[in-house]
């Protein structure tokens, strides 16, 4: 098997990936929402301190600006990211 983890020990490489098999497609969907729901907590804390007191929209649409790209930005929300600072 290719090492696939350059940090990882190769058994725990191997327990991990055999994990992942066992896995349905359902639990496998699970865990990529619960990973992208932990990746934008962490962008929000980021943005809160970056910009500090800024209005709930305000946040999300600064969060939303770090998937969408500027012309969707500014097509659906009326916000530009670049006009407002990223």
């Amino acid at each position: 098997m290719k090492k696939q983890i350059q940090d990882t020990h190769p058994k725990i490489e191997k327990m991990i990936i055999e994990g992942y098999r066992k896995m349905t497609p359902q639990q496998k969907l699970q865990k990529v929402s619960e990973l992208n729901k932990s990746i934008q907590q962490i962008a929000l804390a980021r943005i809160r301190k970056q910009y500090g007191n800024i209005s709930e929209k305000e946040q999300r649409l600064r969060l939303a600006s770090l998937w969408l790209n500027r012309e969707i930005m500014i097509k659906v929300f009326g916000w530009d990211p670049q006009e407002k600072g990223y």
